[in-house]
């Protein structure tokens, strides 16, 4: 178990009284956030956070035949119990225009997170329309309605270290833009909707350009939880190989749940700016596979296979940012380090393999679907 984190993946310190989250005084109106992507890896972590500091959170979320709020089951109040619940979901998509007007200026937000995407690399080359619908075209849509908004909120776009593509390291927010993908290109078109409605509008908005963050919540088909929930499945015997693409990728991963306070804090600021987020260190795929396997007393060597299908059109080898203007101007720094990310993860997932083992030997499931 990781030291920051519970067994639902929640923060030790967000569990506190009640009595600990900020109250507004008597005729004080509470702060109210309106977040995209809630139902996400960061949107999740977000929530936990603005919670905390005892706002009103509202998501707006896509209408899905299956449950996608797994990761906020834990926060989830039923709305009719309206003194308790400060969480509360709204249908709405980036991809229409008509609904992000209509809850923007039904709640009046103080403050707007565009976290929504379509944010898988490898997919955006077999969807790149969608992508770039969803990705650029979602956050212009998103700007238009905060603008013609009756109280115009403050905006967070998050951005992404993919934007830099090729470009040497360290990446800082002066380096160059090379976008080596769809979704990468989609979001500098993102980004610089976000400068231009700041500059020609004189919106407060604010882009954020995350490097990789990760955690226990992190979608399993990226490639660090690919490798946690490989770690836990093979310890517990319950497959043998992981396919992977390229192992020399080197990406500057930090921890999700530190890097949503710095989202926060670009919109506390007097003036609004763009802020790179990242932990100044690099690590390749084949040393996140080396801290991992190596955690449970496994070798890497011999249980993963290069599969060439999971190579891009066009890689991006080495990512790490510069985040001193964010150290400096907002206070922040990464509380969570390297390894301490990856034997978190691993530890979460190491408790999930020991769950679908039960299963596997009560022959509720086939415990070798994968090789």
């Amino acid at each position: 178990m990781a030291p920051h984190e519970s067994n639902n993946g929640v923060y030790d310190e967000e569990q506190a009284d009640a009595a600990a989250v900020p109250r507004p005084m008597p005729g004080e109106r509470r702060k109210v956030a309106l977040v995209t992507g809630i139902t996400g890896q960061d949107g999740s972590y977000l929530t936990e956070f603005l919670l905390g500091k005892g706002y009103e959170v509202h998501g707006l979320i896509r209408r899905s035949s299956n449950f996608n709020t797994a990761r906020l089951d834990h926060l989830y109040v039923d709305p009719h119990n309206a003194a308790k619940a400060r969480m509360k979901l709204h249908y709405a998509d980036l991809s229409d225009a008509s609904s992000l007007r209509r809850w923007v200026d039904a709640l009046l937000p103080d403050e707007v997170y565009n976290l929504a995407a379509q944010s898988h690399v490898a997919v955006s080359f077999e969807i790149p329309d969608y992508t770039a619908d969803v990705v650029a075209t979602g956050a212009l849509r998103l700007l238009e309605a905060v603008r013609c908004s009756p109280k115009p909120a403050r905006y967070y776009q998050a951005g992404s270290s993919e934007m830099f593509g090729s470009t040497p390291p360290p990446q800082s927010e002066s380096s160059p833009f090379h976008p080596r993908s769809p979704y990468a290109a989609a979001k500098v078109a993102a980004h610089w909707y976000t400068v231009n409605y700041r500059e020609a509008y004189g919106l407060f908005a604010c882009n954020g350009i995350l490097f990789n963050h990760e955690s226990p919540r992190r979608g399993e088909n990226f490639v660090t939880r690919k490798i946690t929930r490989a770690v836990g499945r093979i310890r517990l015997g319950l497959q043998t190989k992981v396919f992977l693409g390229n192992l020399s990728a080197a990406r500057d991963w930090g921890f999700a749940g530190d890097y949503v306070e710095a989202m926060w804090m670009m919109l506390q600021q007097e003036e609004a700016g763009d802020y790179v987020v990242a932990t100044e260190e690099s690590h390749t795929v084949e040393e996140f596979l080396q801290a991992a396997f190596g955690y449970v007393g496994l070798e890497w060597k011999e249980h993963v296979v290069i599969d060439p299908r999971y190579f891009r059109p066009a890689e991006v080898d080495n990512l790490k940012g510069d985040s001193s203007k964010a150290r400096k101007a907002l206070g922040w720094k990464p509380k969570v380090g390297f390894l301490e990310l990856v034997k978190m993860m691993v530890d979460h997932d190491l408790e999930i393999a020991k769950k679908e083992k039960v299963l596997a030997d009560a022959g509720y499931i086939d415990a070798h679907q994968q090789p």
